[in-house]
């Protein structure tokens, strides 16, 4: 493993996802170390420049939210002149932003929800037209942090301020189906897992928290289908301008037919995380799935 050099597994930082990204860098870490690498864990602050100069010669990024996933980190390593994991800069980013990714699955044909986006209270007469029930986001967190479903225009005020804590708000059509998520590793689509949980939406604590969320993988869609979908998962991979890996997330309409959510470009990687539970079911060990993932800078630009 002596390929790899000195590894920065870079985890924690200062995002609202800081909790789930101290669990992902310590599962990476692990898995690393049992494969004999050369791995150490760095608890990301405003002296990163400073540690990643002590020697390292690769950065595993396992940072979750703004600062590590937006492309920031990203920038840095650029600069550096260091190989790392994931996605690039401005894939980062724009598949950070919720707005700049739906804009460009508008533009490359890909379906994904309608949607508004809500910069005050007073935009929120604009949000009539998709209809109720619908979700208030955030444009730019992850792991469901601020998210609301949305019955009725009585709610909607206050959904507005949770999610406007944390800056511009994305108002988008609730699509009522099953939700599912294909993982890409690589150059192709690991299998589709459904989702179902007792949560009014899969929120926060049905992905981190509740052991009552159920995970179907084979994922119950015909052969067909599933193909289907890793088809618009790795298309909608592409069109992000995403390398290495990532995890598209999908909603089914009640006809069937999949909506577009999101890319993640840095995933979960902890004990309820959803990579890891399709590269088993594609044969591979959590151990394998980080190496993969860490092979992918050898061969990065």
């Amino acid at each position: 493993m002596s390929r790899y050099g000195k590894v920065a597994v870079l985890h924690g930082g200062m995002s609202s996802e800081r909790a789930v990204s101290l669990k992902s860098g310590q599962a990476v870490l692990a898995a690393l170390r049992s494969r004999g690498v050369d791995a150490h864990g760095i608890d990301v602050g405003r002296d990163l420049a400073a540690r990643l100069a002590e020697g390292y010669d690769r950065a595993f990024i396992a940072l979750h939210g703004r600062f590590g996933e937006d492309g920031c980190v990203q920038g840095l390593l650029e600069v550096m002149g260091m190989p790392y994991t994931g996605s690039g800069v401005a894939a980062s980013a724009v598949a950070m932003d919720k707005m700049l990714s739906k804009a460009v699955l508008r533009a490359a044909s890909l379906p994904t929800p309608d949607f508004r986006l809500l910069r005050s209270e007073q935009d929120l007469a604009t949000v009539e037209a998709l209809g109720f029930p619908l979700i208030l986001k955030p444009v730019s967190e992850g792991s469901s942090i601020g998210v609301s479903k949305v019955l009725s225009p009585a709610d909607l005020a206050q959904a507005f301020r949770k999610a406007h804590a944390y800056g511009p708000v994305l108002a988008e059509a609730c699509i009522t189906g099953p939700e599912y998520t294909c993982a890409i590793l690589g150059n192709r689509a690991l299998p589709v897992i459904r989702l179902e949980t007792s949560q009014a939406f899969y929120d926060y604590d049905a992905k981190y928290l509740l052991d009552t969320t159920r995970y179907h993988c084979p994922s119950g869609l015909s052969a067909q289908d599933e193909q289907a979908m890793q088809a618009l998962a790795w298309a909608t991979f592409k069109a992000l301008g995403a390398r290495g890996w990532g995890r598209v997330d999908i909603m089914a309409g009640a006809d069937g037919a999949p909506y577009v959510l999101e890319l993640n470009t840095v995933p979960g990687m902890t004990d309820h995380s959803l990579v890891p539970m399709a590269s088993r079911a594609a044969g591979l060990s959590f151990e394998d799935l980080v190496l993969a993932i860490l092979s992918e800078t050898l061969e990065a630009p």
